[in-house]
């Protein structure tokens, strides 16, 4: 029988010097915010935008110590990887990439000191690559981390993240169970719950997300299991449901980034368009992400106002740009705004990149639209199944796979998912939904 390793006693004194930043960087950087229903995504986080809302930043006055001590003593490899950890934590927060490239520059300068015992250091590799979208170096990453500390519960968060958006999900699976066993609690039963809802599990999915927000030590916690909730509820046609959990979020952390996001998807369902309007600017103010700007552009144009549509158009496409400067990989976000928006033959150069560094369902969906888009429905055909395989409860998919089958002529079968599509959810998107409908009706 082959004994597990166990960590070294330097790895020991790591863990209670790194434990915490660790656990809450990597959770950050994890999976969850690049699942298909937050277009994470893939990833991937859990706090972004979860600050406190009033007086002063602690991760700001964390990173402040750090380089204080790391100038004081440029040789202490755990201040440099607590470092590197704390800048990814606040590229996630601030979605600010800028903070990529420092925390890759102080990685790897910790991990030159010490490239042993260093899970911290590598743990911080595996979320900075996942974060930029480069999930095969993660997963190297987070194998390495987890060979070195392998009782470490988040160490297999990260890996399970880079498993499943490299389309792994066997041992993605695997991981979050491992994860679980190791420490139950809400990074760990939110990953399990994503897993379920990836295989088209919703009753599994919300059951353990309900178990993560009986977990929950903080209201940051509390927030991030409640907007997973709503999130569950709206993506499942229940927008009275979604809107009451991203209420009851909200009460936890006022003004937190993704619950005014999704609360704001809500109230457009139940045509509170004003509301939503001013829930999902207050959303992209606190946190500008590249998704709430596309979300308040579509709501925009839905609602026959394109100027200012045009203007959140513009200011995504300049998101993108910053993003990838940073080291980001652009993935199917990009390729689909392409599809719908601008460059179709652009949208196929990066839905078959995307493919390539993520074999996600996302990323299926995504080259299936394009290739649609393009006028290729045969070969768009073939990837629309392949992202609908593991049973995906997803209307935007099955949305995508109808309007193809469609254009091939096969009007049963694109009825059949158009109209599973609407019944999944009638508002899943303020463009698409109507169109759905109206091919239903012509058909």
């Amino acid at each position: 029988m082959q004994l597990r390793q166990l960590p070294t006693r330097r790895s020991f004194l790591l863990s209670a010097t790194v434990a915490v930043v660790l656990a809450a960087a990597l959770f950050l950087a994890g999976g969850l915010g690049l699942s298909p229903w937050s277009v994470s995504q893939s990833t991937p986080e859990a706090s972004a935008g979860r600050g406190p809302a009033t007086g002063a930043d602690p991760l700001a006055a964390d990173i402040s110590t750090l380089q204080d001590r790391a100038r004081r003593n440029p040789r202490d490899p755990v201040a440099l990887g607590t470092l590197g950890l704390n800048y990814v934590q606040q590229a996630k927060i601030t979605a600010d990439p800028t903070y990529y490239p420092k925390a890759e520059e102080v990685l790897k300068r910790s991990l030159t000191l010490d490239s042993t015992d260093n899970f911290a250091a590598m743990g911080g590799m595996a979320a900075l690559e996942s974060a930029r979208h480069n999930f095969s170096q993660g997963l190297d990453w987070a194998k390495r981390a987890v060979a070195v500390n392998p009782y470490n519960a988040t160490l297999y968060g990260t890996l399970a993240d880079a498993y499943t958006q490299l389309g792994r999900y066997s041992e993605a699976a695997d991981a979050v169970q491992k994860m679980v066993d190791l420490k139950p609690g809400t990074p760990s039963l939110a990953r399990a719950s994503y897993a379920a809802e990836l295989r088209g599990n919703t009753t599994t999915a919300r059951t353990d997300m309900q178990r993560a927000l009986q977990s929950a030590g903080s209201p940051a916690d509390q927030a991030f299991a409640r907007y997973y909730l709503s999130e569950m509820a709206f993506n499942n046609g229940d927008a009275h449901q979604a809107l009451t959990d991203a209420e009851q979020g909200l009460r936890a952390v006022p003004n937190d980034a993704p619950l005014l996001q999704i609360k704001a998807r809500a109230e457009a369902a139940l045509g509170k368009n004003t509301e939503a309007l001013t829930d999902l600017a207050r959303a992209g103010q606190r946190l500008p992400l590249p998704e709430y700007v596309l979300q308040l552009g579509e709501l925009y144009q839905s609602l026959g106002r394109t100027k200012e549509a045009d203007q959140q158009y513009d200011i995504f496409r300049a998101e993108q740009k910053l993003f990838a400067a940073n080291g980001v990989t652009l993935d199917s976000d990009a390729a689909l705004f392409e599809a719908d928006h601008g460059d179709h033959k652009q949208a196929l150069a990066l839905a078959r990149k995307s493919l390539q560094s993520r074999p996600f369902l996302d990323s299926q969906d995504a080259l299936a639209w394009a290739l649609h888009t393009n006028g290729q429905d045969e070969e768009a055909l073939t990837a629309s199944n392949k992202a609908l395989a593991l049973g995906t409860r997803n209307a935007l998919f099955h949305y995508h796979r109808g309007m193809i089958q469609q254009s091939l002529g096969n009007t049963d079968a694109a009825r059949d998912d158009l109209t599973k599509a609407l019944t999944i959810n009638p508002h899943f998107n303020p463009l698409h939904a109507p169109k759905a409908q109206a091919a239903l009706k012509a058909g």
